[in-house]
């Protein structure tokens, strides 16, 4: 029966060793300048995370120069908490500025993350342009024989719109009152302002009137 040794693999270990120191330090930086409790844990949590999200960045090709970018700056801050805890700084005695940057740093975090999230527009260094000669031909479709326009067929007249007999004999009213006055028929347009009707039921009053 075979056994299976397992391999330790010395790299790991060493980057196992100097992440656990980075966050120890960070933490103790972030409680330095009073941000207790589990906030104090979160700071190198949020720190670790922005350096994976601008490696991911720089590793898929897209947006260098975004990736580069919170890289550089998530570095500084891991390697500025590493340097601040090394003896240069009194940790009981915190300078404003520093407690400054710490406090603001989740804003910055956020920010980074988001654009690193969400920004996936490619470089101009990436875009690849093909070859006209590598473009395939696209076929050309037949095209169907035009034919002939088909001659329009005539409009069916409408239809005369059917009107009330009241109407009818009140438009009577209104024509015989007109000829009493003036001498002549009323014609359409007067009729239609008499009666305040629209224009096509005025045409069919006047057709029934004639």
């Amino acid at each position: 029966m075979r056994t299976h040794r397992i391999r330790i693999d010395p790299v790991l270990v060493q980057a196992a060793i100097a992440a656990a120191l980075s966050f120890a330090h960070l933490h103790d930086l972030a409680a330095a300048a009073g941000q207790d409790g589990w906030k104090a844990w979160a700071y190198p949590i949020s720190v670790d995370l922005l350096l994976v999200a601008a490696w991911r960045r720089l590793r898929s090709g897209t947006a260098k120069a975004a990736g580069w970018c919170w890289f550089v700056v998530a570095l500084v801050a891991s390697l500025g908490a590493n340097v601040a805890t090394a003896g240069l700084l009194d940790l009981g005695d915190i300078p404003a500025w520093l407690r400054i940057l710490v406090a603001g740093w989740p804003a910055v975090a956020f920010l980074g993350g988001t654009l690193l999230a969400h920004d996936t527009t490619p470089g101009r260094d990436e875009v690849q342009v093909p070859d006209r000669d590598d473009v395939p031909a696209r076929p050309v479709a037949p095209t169907a024989p035009e034919l002939p326009a088909a001659d329009p067929q005539p409009a069916a007249p409408a239809a005369a719109a059917p009107v009330p007999p009241a109407l009818v004999a009140l438009a009577r009213k209104v024509a015989d009152d007109h000829r009493t006055r003036t001498g002549t028929d009323i014609d359409t347009s007067t009729l239609r302002t008499r009666l305040g009707v629209p224009l096509p039921l005025a045409e069919a009053i006047t057709a029934q009137l004639a």
